[in-house]
């Protein structure tokens, strides 16, 4: 039977068009599915994050013009729960309209809301927001909106401190200091050019405008960021924690002038894709929570439109243990509204070359894992996820005999609570973060799969291992 030559060229057509078939936007083999990344080209440090009205303002270093470092603009987006975010046209552009690499381009900073009309910009009912920010080569600078951040002006009479090309200033945190009524700026600062004297100086401001250095603290470098928290929930027991750039921080005592450390430089996160830490500001008394987020630095996303993601937001806490006060960090709540249906298990006994994969019948490229094990007589246990045909993929580790929990080759001591460990992972298409101990060590690593890989796989090794609780659930895209 011959089959008609106008239906082979239908059927040709169609598979032509298929075969071709863009893939949509947000639905890449490497696109984070449920922490935040451009739609296409650069990014990197979070800035300006700023909470009025209901909304979440995620502001970040971007280049509009390719996936390499360069060209600084602040991307812009926003959110009403933390986790779904609508993009909005780029907030800030180079000063002096500047088409160079660096000089004028819009460097990192943080936001603020002017409750009090401080500065005279507020032009109607809204409160002014305003967005300090470093102009590289041209000082530290001021943008303002009157409309809920939907678009931005340069304040007039910029720069708010000029620069100095013996000093690298960079990264102003501005927030409210209410014990001595003003507002502090923290900023990354190379005092005369010195390597040595390079870390953290304090101005202070009763304007938002004029501001007055106050003091300096070496040892820390870019990207500052410093906060009131209280130690185990104790509202009569509080500390503050300066931050670095890559997320160690330093706990001690702030007098709005002064920092006095009470501890060394301890870490915050023990993977290899941590960097550039901001808090938001002006989060509501009545929420109470203190909420951090960071750049994945140095992820690779081979042949994607877009290069950098952010790590997922986190609530910080100051905790007690014997050896002294850390500080804990763990996913914010709002990560349960996008669990699927998930799956559960409790007081399991797991045997090695017994049971088989307790997980085998899921399969899928993004998952919150929430577990509780005894680790009992094993030698050590974990998971394989994004696992591919060739059971290739990503290891996660726990081996008793040092205590060490092993995530991609980055790995840092845990250790077991009346002989338990608990896990809070984050599986996403392009990295993994892992909480443990209720956050009191984090791991942050990226990676990049294969296409097809969506194996999970629970594993224990030379003795017993008792699930105590164990909870998997799909996520849900934040773009769909």
């Amino acid at each position: 039977m011959k089959i008609p030559i106008f239906i082979l060229l239908f059927f040709s057509a169609s598979l032509a068009v298929i075969a071709s078939k863009p893939v949509k936007p947000y639905d890449e083999l490497q696109r984070p599915q449920f922490h935040f990344s451009p739609e296409k080209n650069w990014m990197n440090d979070p800035n300006g994050l700023v909470y009025y009205k209901g909304e979440y303002h995620l502001f970040y270093q971007y280049n509009p013009f390719g996936k390499e470092w360069g060209f600084m603009h602040w991307g812009h987006a926003v959110s009403t729960d933390l986790v779904h975010w609508q993009n909005l046209p780029i907030a800030l552009t180079p000063d002096n309209d500047s088409k160079d690499k660096e000089l004028g381009t819009a460097w990192s900073g943080s936001g603020l809301v002017d409750e009090n009309n401080l500065t005279g910009l507020q032009k109607g009912e809204e409160k002014t927001l305003l967005l300090f920010y470093t102009s590289k080569g041209m000082g530290q600078r001021l943008a303002y909106s009157n409309d809920k951040g939907r678009t931005w002006l340069k304040y007039e009479k910029n720069p708010l401190i000029p620069f100095d090309e013996s000093d690298d200033a960079r990264d102003p945190k501005v927030f409210w200091h209410s014990p001595s009524q003003q507002y502090v700026m923290v900023i990354y600062r190379r005092p005369n050019n010195n390597d040595k004297l390079r870390g953290v100086s304090f101005y202070t401001s009763k304007n938002l405008i004029n501001w007055e250095f106050r003091n300096h603290v070496a040892g820390f470098f870019e990207c500052p960021d410093l906060v009131e928290l209280s130690v185990n929930r104790r509202p009569d027991d509080k500390k503050w924690v300066l931050f670095d750039g890559d997320g160690s921080y330093v706990i001690g005592l702030f007098d709005g002038e002064k920092f006095i450390a009470e501890t060394g430089k301890l870490w915050s996160d023990y993977g290899k894709n941590y960097y550039a830490t901001q808090t938001w500001s002006n989060i509501p008394p009545s929420d109470g929570r203190t909420i951090q987020i960071a750049w994945m630095k140095g992820g690779e996303y081979p042949d994607m439109p877009f290069c950098g993601q952010m790590t997922f937001p986190c609530e910080l806490s100051l905790t007690k243990y014997v050896e002294g006060i850390k500080l804990t960090r763990k996913p914010v709540k709002e990560i349960a509204l996008l669990h699927g249906k998930g799956e559960v298990w409790e007081n399991k006994n797991l045997i090695p070359g017994i049971q088989k994969n307790l997980l085998h019948g899921l399969k899928g490229d993004c998952f919150h894992i929430i577990g509780t094990f005894n680790i009992k007589t094993c030698d050590s246990f974990g998971f394989m996820v994004r696992m591919d045909k060739e059971k290739n993929g990503g290891e996660i580790t726990y081996t008793t005999s040092s205590n060490s929990l092993n995530c991609l080759g980055q790995a840092t001591v845990v250790m077991p609570v009346n002989g338990e460990i608990k896990l809070d992972i984050l599986v996403d298409r392009s990295s993994i973060e892992i909480f443990a101990n209720d956050g009191k060590a984090v791991l942050t690593s990226t990676y990049t799969a294969k296409e097809k890989s969506e194996g999970i796989y629970l594993y224990n090794t030379g003795g017993e291992l008792e699930i105590k609780k164990l909870e998997v659930y799909p996520m849900k895209s934040i773009w769909e």
